[in-house]
């Protein structure tokens, strides 16, 4: 229906500019002397037609040549009557250059949008592509390792022998690397695919005192809180897949012993977190990649997901999410959050409303 009505008001602005310029044709013969005003009201309208809808290059040839000989006509009438002189004329070819050379950049512009756009659309297939494997693939491996690992947990009740027992511990080891893996991706889909989320009223003091007990025992390193954000409207789920993320970015690139710090404030109606580690940081070829999906970066390599989850999470509440290395060493990820939403419904929660 679209594609109808589109053509049919290319076909009335055709017309409409025909009809124009055969009027200005009509003047040019009828007003000897002043034939210099409507002729180019026919030029100037037939650049305005061609931008307002570009034509094929068949119909610019033709509708060029008919108004080239028209006008053409029309001057050496004129100069055959010893009205003006033959310099005149010399119009014709001039106005003729312009208009192809507007048409040359007109087309040059089209195929660049058009190549902009088929880019585009490949990218975003590709991202359907990449989103269906990630949900499939996470729930099809789930179902192997639970059985692998029952095996696994079966063959090392049954063997008492310290050998068997090593082997099987590092059997359970890797199945649960490939367990965390399974839930990344399921967690990246549910994040990529969901453009909905469901605000409340989260202390975000509280989440991230409750976020640093639970990594504490997790890895031995020193953790630093320092919160003053309040209460802002968040999706909590989300919001602490997006830190857990965060945190196990942090220990993956820091040593035992090595410092992780988690804070918050409110800066001008927005909540902003920190995480800052003093490891090894993020090499600078990496920093303007670190948030795509699948890349993991050049040094003691990861699956790639878990900064694509945070970046997801942020998008997903109309924030932004930036990486550095400070002077001071390590590495350093802010997330800026709006602190509430206007248009949003907020769910009190029981640690706002404690």
């Amino acid at each position: 229906m679209w594609a109808i009505a589109s053509s049919r008001a290319d076909r009335w602005l055709f017309l409409g500019w025909a009809a124009f310029a055969a009027v200005n044709v009509v003047l040019m013969f009828a007003m000897p002397g002043k034939e210099t005003v409507p002729f180019h009201f026919v030029w100037i309208s037939l650049s305005l037609a061609y931008g307002l809808q570009p034509w094929s290059l068949t119909r610019t040839y033709v509708v060029l040549a008919a108004v080239g000989a028209v006008t053409g006509w029309a001057l050496v009438h004129h100069v055959q009557n010893g009205v003006i002189g033959w310099e005149e004329t010399t119009e014709v070819p001039l106005m003729s250059m312009v208009f192809l050379a507007m048409v040359w950049h007109v087309r040059r512009r089209a195929a660049a949008n058009a190549e902009a756009q088929a880019r585009a659309e490949s990218e975003c297939q590709m991202r359907d592509a990449q989103r269906r494997f990630v949900r499939i693939a996470s729930h099809e491996l789930r179902t192997p390792l639970t059985v692998a690992r029952g095996y696994a947990e079966l063959i090392r009740s049954e063997h008492r022998h310290p050998q068997v027992g090593a082997d099987v511990e590092v059997v359970l080891d890797e199945l649960d690397k490939l367990r965390r893996i399974a839930e990344r991706l399921l967690t990246l889909a549910k994040v990529e695919e969901s453009s909905r989320i469901r605000l409340e009223q989260v202390d975000l003091d509280t989440l991230l005192q409750h976020t640093i007990r639970r990594w504490r025992p997790a890895a031995q390193r020193h953790w630093s809180l320092d919160s003053h954000a309040g209460v802002i409207a968040a999706d909590p789920e989300r919001l602490e897949a997006a830190l857990d993320s965060l945190l196990d970015n942090a220990v993956r690139y820091t040593d035992d012993d090595g410092t992780i710090a988690l804070s918050a404030r409110r800066v001008d109606g927005h909540a902003v977190i920190q995480v800052r580690d003093d490891g090894i940081g993020i090499p600078e070829e990496d920093l303007e990649f670190v948030f795509e999906s699948f890349r993991s970066g050049s040094v003691r390599g990861g699956t790639g997901m878990g900064l694509a989850i945070v970046a997801a999470v942020v998008q997903s509440h109309g924030g932004s999410v930036r990486a550095e290395n400070p002077c001071t060493g390590g590495a350093q990820f802010t997330l800026e959050l709006p602190a509430g939403q206007r248009n949003a419904r907020l769910v009190p929660t029981a640690a706002a409303a404690n």
